[in-house]
């Protein structure tokens, strides 16, 4: 069965998350994606190591279906190899600061004057223009900078999330755009530039909060994982563990109140709107506190379930791999890589298409384990791809 991007060739500057990721998506669907990485295996293949030559957790999400070319692309002889596979190429993916990109070759410019109707996928940190566009960040920078951490700790302790959503919901942002151009360049046969950032992205995420904040000024801070425009909304402690339950809108606020004996606070003025449950929080929770410390976890949900208000464990990462939930969703597919103890439950497509489904083809690759293979795709004899070797440009 053929994929949506077959015949598509991706070229994968990327580094730590956001544009390996972004990669990784479009290599799901069929592109065919090489990565380019320094001599010796890029610094974010080595972040969490659990492989015995210590290869990170992160390279076994980000690896799969890529093959792996190492490059010293800031030498006379990198560049070449640079222009060579540009050549050949639909999008190139690279998450540097401008003046990295113009040294690698890899700024618009330098691609187009290679490939007109090339697809360039920038991302940055802070955006292509304004004063901090040269400065580098990581996904915690953008939490930080879009108003989520103030808003997610308390006043006395900012919070950042620990799921690296910045740089995950960059690359997919970023994917999308990549996706985007392409349709385009079939239509008109056209290319152009995508470009994400980190602080885009945590802007985006959070942006309801800045609207309300512009549009009232009403000086929210942060109260933890409590909700303050609806209640009871919040992570409550049970006899054996945590549950989260978030009460939105006056149909399930109705539930809610038969569930814990209270039924006349459906029609207590206290509690008539989703914000005037949030201002009156505390009461709120307080109840579902008394009605939660009574039960176990399991009969939290399961009387959640029946009442028909959202709600679920709060899992440790070995609960939620062993939850029934999880496994039946088959995200997690078995992937075995030189090192490893067992295989690893790497997240296939967070999507799913039933005609062209996206798919993990083939384990990530060693450093460099198809240099050989795509320099003499490229043209490269084995003379010229050992002296490349022997003045360690790959």
């Amino acid at each position: 069965m053929g994929q949506v991007l077959d015949g598509v060739r991706v070229l994968d500057f990327g580094r730590y998350v956001a544009g390996p990721y972004c990669a990784t998506l479009l290599g799901y669907f069929g592109a065919e994606v090489i990565r380019i990485e320094r001599p010796g295996g890029g610094e974010d293949r080595f972040i969490t190591p659990v492989t015995e030559a210590g290869e990170g957790a992160g390279w076994l999400q980000m690896g799969v279906n890529k093959r792996s070319l190492t490059l010293n692309p800031t030498k006379p002889e990198g560049r070449e190899v640079v222009r060579r596979l540009v050549a050949t190429a639909d999008v190139v993916v690279a998450n540097l600061p401008p003046p990295s990109l113009v040294a690698m070759g890899l700024d618009e410019a330098s691609l187009r004057a290679i490939k007109p109707d090339i697809i360039p996928v920038l991302i940055s940190s802070f955006g292509a223009d304004g004063p901090w566009a040269a400065r580098g960040g990581f996904d915690g920078v953008g939490q930080a900078m879009s108003g989520a951490m103030y808003f997610s700790g308390t006043p006395e302790q900012p919070m950042k999330a620990g799921a690296p959503y910045v740089d995950f919901g960059t690359g997919m942002f970023a994917a999308l755009g990549a996706m985007a151009a392409l349709m385009e360049r079939r239509a008109s046969g056209r290319g152009q530039t995508v470009q994400a950032s980190l602080l885009s992205t945590g802007l985006t995420l959070f942006n309801a909060f800045l609207i309300e904040q512009a549009v009232t000024g009403i000086g929210r801070v942060g109260t933890g994982n409590r909700v303050q425009t609806s209640a009871p909304s919040d992570v409550f402690t049970t006899l054996d563990g945590h549950v989260l339950i978030h009460t939105v809108g006056d149909g399930l606020f109705a539930r809610w109140c038969d569930m814990v004996g209270e039924p006349d606070w459906k029609t207590d003025p206290r509690f008539a709107g989703d914000q005037a449950r949030g201002d009156n929080n505390a009461v709120l929770c307080a109840r579902m506190a008394d009605w939660c410390a009574t039960r176990t976890v399991d009969e939290a949900v399961t009387a959640l379930a029946a009442a028909g208000i959202p709600g679920g464990p709060v899992l440790s990462p070995q609960q939620a791999l062993d939850h029934e939930q999880v496994r039946a969703t088959g995200l997690f597919q078995p992937v075995d890589y030189p090192g490893l103890p067992r295989p690893a439950p790497v997240a296939g497509p967070p999507v799913t298409l039933s005609a062209t489904p996206g798919t993990i083809r083939s384990r990530p690759p060693l450093v460099g384990e198809q240099t050989d293979a795509i320099l003499a795709e490229l043209g490269y004899g084995t003379d010229a791809i050992q002296a490349l070797r022997d003045a360690r440009i790959v």
